[in-house]
């Protein structure tokens, strides 16, 4: 990606080495509702095996001495990872924007982007690493510890600059939802049925956010056309492939379950991101209607 020409993004809070917040998951009212456990493995956005985020959020609570290092080397603001998440975000702001207003006739009104280290209070509960980025609707903003861009690339195989474009597009996603009354309908319907039809319900919300990132990649590269650079689509395709529940849930207990699910399997978070990425068309990305997610 060439980011020299996007300008970054100023609804940034920077609170990485601001010492850590004890506490549990994400309560009700996030993106992904129920038991603790549910909670927690609908606002990862990588669909991890829960048992692997709670065993490192527990980690994270019994281990003060890392919290206390970071409040003591607090990162310059314009280190090389927050100046890109800033210019990231400045894109997802500028295209939706756009988007909002030749497509829906309405204002765009930006997310703001935390950056933390260890755990952070949010409107949504105490959020914190292991969960990996999410989305909190009850504050409109995205939450990251910068730290998850090293583990995408060597947990998940997935570097590039691309690929981490796409997390944050993704969580900008859910708050393109969130705008567009999704969030308040798929929370609605979430109270009335059970487990299993609720990770269905979730999988179509994360894979609507993820052809969301798609059309913001695709619209940004029109009206931008130095943005994306040759590899960059795969990088995001890759990502997508390699975060899938299938993969994970095989790579995290040897099998898989289907009803376990919460984000869509590999087939299908690749489809859906492509789909945002060939037609850059808001329209393209209903999942809800679409026989098979």
């Amino acid at each position: 990606m060439r980011l020299d020409d996007e300008a970054e993004s100023q609804n940034v809070e920077d609170r990485r080495g601001g010492g850590g917040f004890g506490g549990g998951g994400m309560r009700a009212g996030s993106i992904g509702i129920g038991t603790i456990v549910i909670a927690l493995a609908a606002s990862y956005f990588f669909g991890i095996d829960p048992s692997v985020i709670l065993g490192g959020a527990s980690m994270m609570q019994g281990s003060p001495q890392p919290q206390q290092q970071a409040q003591s080397h607090r990162p310059p603001a314009n280190d090389q990872l927050s100046v890109f998440t800033r210019k990231v975000l400045g894109s997802t702001e500028r295209t939706w924007e756009h988007i909002f207003e030749t497509d829906l006739h309405r204002h765009y009104a930006p997310p703001t982007l935390v950056m933390f280290t260890g755990a952070t209070p949010t409107a949504c509960g105490t959020g914190q690493s292991a969960m990996g980025p999410f989305y909190c609707p009850g504050d409109r903003k995205v939450y990251i510890d910068l730290a998850f861009y090293d583990e995408l690339r060597q947990r998940f195989g997935a570097g590039g600059d691309f690929a981490q474009a796409y997390v944050i597009a993704h969580e900008v996603g859910h708050h393109v939802q969130n705008l567009l009354g999704v969030s308040e309908k798929v929370d609605s319907a979430r109270r009335r049925m059970n487990e299993a039809q609720s990770n269905q319900l979730s999988v179509r919300m994360e894979l609507q956010a993820d052809c969301l990132a798609g059309v913001w990649a695709a619209t940004a590269g029109k009206l931008n056309q130095q943005l994306l650079e040759p590899g960059d689509v795969e990088e995001g395709l890759k990502a997508a492939a390699a975060i899938g529940d299938d993969r994970l849930q095989r790579q995290a207990q040897g099998y898989v379950v289907p009803e376990g699910f919460t984000h869509g399997t590999s087939e299908q978070r690749v489809r859906w991101l492509r789909t945002g990425l060939s037609t850059g068309d808001l329209r393209k990305c209903d999942t809800f209607a679409a026989r098979q997610p």
